[in-house]
C-alpha cells in the first residue's frame, strides 16, 4: 500500500488541487489531509470610483482592470486569506461589527470547503483512491459538518479507522499554543484522550498514529521561541529556536510503537525521524508559496517499506 500524506494547507487553493492530484502523481492508493485546512482570516477588496484597494499582508495594493483585480486576488489567497468584495460601508461595518464579520468569515470558510469537498469528489469517485480528512487545532467545529457529509471524504479525527489493511489512530488536537486556537488541550488531557484510543488498537505495532502536532524534541517541532506579546526571542542577535511540540504524543509513540507517525502543525520542521522502531515524518507546509510538501510512504503487513519527502 502506498500513501500520501500533507497537512497544513491554509485555505491554499492550489495546494488542495495538488493534493488531490498526488494520488495519479504518485500512484497512492491513500490520500491523508492532516489538518489545518482553512485560512486565516477575511481581507477586504474596497471598490470606490472603479478603483479596488485592499492590504495584503501590511501592503496597501490597487487595482483598476480586471485582470489586476485577479492578481490581487490571487496574492490574498496563497498567504492563506480570504479576499471578500465588499463597498465602503461593507468596510467600515466590518471593522466596527465583530459579530458581523465572524459571519462573514464563517460563509467565507464553509463556501471555500464545500468548494474543496466538490473537487475531491468530481476527481476520486470512480478512481477507488481513499481520502481521510481530519481538522486540525486551526480548525473551527463548523467545518466537520462539511467534512462529514460527503461520500468520498472519509473523517477520521478521534477514531480508529482501517487503511489498506492497518489500523489508523487519528487526532488533530493540539497541547497548548500561544494563539488559542478552537482544538488545544493540556498535555495531561491529551494524553488521557489519545491513550483512551491506543488502547483499542489490536496490532499497535503496524498501526498509523495520524497526530497533528509532532512529538516533542523530536526535530519535527523546532520552531522560534515567542515572547508574552508574540514577538520572537532573540539570542545573540537570531531568533531562539526551540522544540514546541507535544511531550503527550512523544510518549504514547514511546509507549506504543506504531509502524509510522504521521505529524503537521510546525511548518518550518520538516523532516524525518525514528523514535524508536517508529517512523516519524512531518512534511512541513509552504502553503504561501502554492507549492505543497508531503510525504510518500510505502506500507506492508510488516511496516514500513519506503518513505520520502516530496514537494510539488
Amino acid at each position: 500500500m502506498r500513501l500520501y500524506y500533507a497537512s497544513d494547507v491554509h485555505g491554499s487553493d492550489v495546494c488542495w488541487r495538488k493534493f488531490v492530484n498526488a494520488a495519479r502523481h504518485y500512484e497512492c492508493s491513500i490520500l491523508i489531509m492532516g489538518g489545518d485546512l482553512i485560512g486565516k482570516a477575511l481581507v477586504p477588496i474596497v471598490r470606490k470610483d472603479g478603483t479596488y484597494t485592499t492590504w495584503v499582508v501590511g501592503e496597501e495594493r490597487h487595482a483598476g482592470s480586471a485582470e489586476e483585480l485577479e492578481e490581487l486576488e490571487h496574492a490574498i489567497r496563497m498567504n492563506g486569506f480570504y479576499p471578500l468584495h465588499a463597498t465602503p460601508e461593507e468596510h467600515q461595518t466590518m471593522r466596527d461589527d465583530a459579530s458581523y464579520r465572524q459571519r462573514l468569515f464563517s460563509k467565507a470558510i464553509l463556501e471555500d470547503l464545500e468548494r474543496w469537498v466538490e473537487l475531491a469528489e468530481e476527481r476520486l469517485t470512480t478512481t477507488g483512491v481513499q481520502l481521510y480528512v481530519m481538522p486540525g487545532n486551526d480548525d473551527p467545529w463548523l467545518i466537520d459538518e462539511v467534512l462529514e457529509r460527503s461520500p468520498v471524504v472519509l473523517t477520521c479525527d478521534g477514531r480508529i479507522v482501517d487503511v489498506g489493511g492497518h489500523e489508523m489512530l487519528s487526532c488533530g488536537y493540539s497541547n497548548p499554543t500561544p494563539w488559542h486556537s478552537p482544538r488545544e488541550l493540556s498535555e495531561d488531557d491529551l494524553y488521557a484522550k489519545l491513550r483512551g484510543l491506543a488502547e483499542n488498537l489490536r496490532s499497535p505495532e503496524t498501526a498509523i498514529f495520524n497526530l497533528h502536532v509532532p512529538p516533542y524534541d523530536s526535530g519535527l517541532d523546532t520552531a522560534m521561541e515567542l515572547d508574552a506579546e508574540l514577538r520572537p526571542v532573540l539570542k545573540s542577535g537570531r531568533p531562539n529556536e526551540i522544540p514546541v511540540g507535544s511531550t503527550a504524543v512523544r510518549q504514547l509513540i514511546e509507549e506504543f510503537q506504531p509502524a509510522l507517525a504521521l505529524h503537521g502543525h510546525i511548518h518550518e520542521s520538516r523532516g524525518l525521524t525514528r523514535i524508536g522502531r517508529t517512523v516519524a515524518i512531518n512534511p512541513g507546509s509552504d502553503y504561501n508559496s502554492g507549492r505543497i510538501e508531503g510525504c510518500v510512504v510505502d506500507l506492508t503487513v510488516n511496516g514500513v517499506k519506503n518513505f520520502q519527502l516530496v514537494s510539488g
